[in-house]
């Protein structure tokens, strides 16, 4: 088993940043495809209350349970601060969507002990696990 498989295969709550009610949108669509593959989905988003039958949140630092996974989907000038909040929470991953990449926020993550996994899609990559 590969790290990444092993990584969707371990986690359990998956935070997206950057998720709404605008089902058109590849976060949307991404988070709708985890939660029925049996992932807990936290939205975080300081626009919305509640996105696929989930309370959201602001930020990362407001969600009260445990984090696995911080699934971004902002651009890359805004996923410095995601980071730094998912290295305050102790999050075991943050995976940066293709259009999301940050090199310099990953570098914070992994120096923090945190696996970043920049450009690839968890959708795409949970697919390929389970084939």
């Amino acid at each position: 088993m590969d790290s990444l498989e092993k990584i969707l295969r371990q986690a359990q709550t998956i935070a997206v940043v950057g998720l709404s009610n605008h089902t058109e949108r590849p976060a949307y669509e991404v988070a709708q495809y985890l939660q029925r593959s049996g992932y807990q989905i936290i939205p975080v988003n300081p626009h919305e209350s509640e996105v696929l039958g989930e309370k959201a949140y602001p930020d990362l630092l407001n969600v009260p349970q445990r984090i696995d996974i911080v699934d971004i989907f902002r651009r890359p000038e805004f996923v410095p601060e995601i980071v730094q909040q998912a290295i305050a929470r102790h999050v075991q991953v943050v995976w940066m969507q293709p259009g999301a990449e940050n090199y310099d926020a990953a570098a914070q993550a992994e120096q923090a002990g945190i696996v970043a996994i920049i450009g690839m899609c968890l959708r795409v990559q949970h697919k390929r696990a389970q084939s």
